[in-house]
């Protein structure tokens, strides 16, 4: 069981002590770590698949913004985008990923404590050494959520590892869409995570929704959800589902590193699909 899901058994049992509020934080927080990483989702790819990672950067730059919220899921964007680098065995643009998020954690106030992180990616990049790049990544990663869950910020924490997933998710379906057989695509089926994440973001205070950007994302993770659980397994259907789920999650992470998103803005949000019956 999940710590989300001990929580909501303790919860809901009425002989049980209620937890206090420092032991529920921890209990999402540690759920939020069982999300798995797009580091993960690549190395289950690589084992079914031959994909071309070199292909599949995109290098992309910190969002010029004051939306702590906003910061926190362009954190996730950039991990992933770290993690694709590392398969691509890409140095100097895992190089670039790291300035990027150093920049975006002294904008949230997380980045003292990164500084020896820093420092490693950049020395296992020049060396070369791939493993010890893709630990330290989820280690910088994790450093960020630890120092956000110190902070009181444990919304944040939400932000980054949901958008962390969409992005892997966009990388991960255009790796599945190049194949005729969708080889892979089985390795994507996780409606039930979609579900967890968009309930966790639906938590979060009204004051960090102020904004369109964290409901838009949300919606993202209910309409993706929606299109894992279609029971059609014909390959067209199957094929038309994995498209939209890349169109949506690579509109959202373009929303998400706009640098225009100075104060809260309409965003274009993805209409929720319906499994056929």
């Amino acid at each position: 069981m999940t710590a989300f899901g001990s929580l909501r058994a303790l919860q809901s049992d009425s002989s049980t002590v209620p937890m206090t509020e420092p032991q529920i934080q921890t209990a999402i927080f540690l759920d939020v770590l069982s999300v798995p990483s797009p580091g993960e989702v690549f190395t289950a790819l690589n084992k079914v698949c031959r994909p071309n990672w070199a292909t599949l950067i995109t290098p992309a730059t910190a969002p010029v913004t004051t939306e702590r919220a906003q910061l926190a899921l362009a954190v996730g964007i950039l991990a992933a985008n770290g993690y694709v680098a590392v398969e691509a065995q890409n140095g100097q643009q895992v190089k670039n990923v790291g300035r990027e998020i150093m920049i975006v954690a002294k904008s949230l106030g997380v980045s003292q404590s990164l500084l020896g992180r820093g420092n490693s990616l950049m020395e296992f990049a020049d060396n070369s050494d791939w493993d010890a790049l893709a630990d330290e990544l989820e280690a910088t990663e994790n450093e960020i959520k630890n120092t956000m869950v110190e902070q009181k910020d444990h919304d944040l924490v939400m932000l980054t590892s949901a958008a962390a997933w969409i992005r892997g998710l966009e990388v991960a379906t255009s790796v599945v869409l190049a194949n005729d057989s969708l080889k892979g695509g089985e390795e994507l089926h996780q409606p039930d995570l979609a579900r967890r994440l968009a309930a966790q973001l639906d938590a979060i205070p009204d004051r960090m929704k102020r904004g369109s950007l964290v409901s838009a994302v949300k919606r993202t993770l209910e309409t993706t959800a929606s299109l894992l659980e279609n029971p059609d397994t014909k390959a067209e259907t199957l094929r038309e589902n994995f498209s939209k789920i890349h169109d949506d999650c690579s509109a959202i992470v373009r929303e998400i590193l706009n640098s225009k998103n100075l104060s809260p803005s309409p965003v274009s949000s993805p209409i929720p699909v319906h499994p056929k019956s």
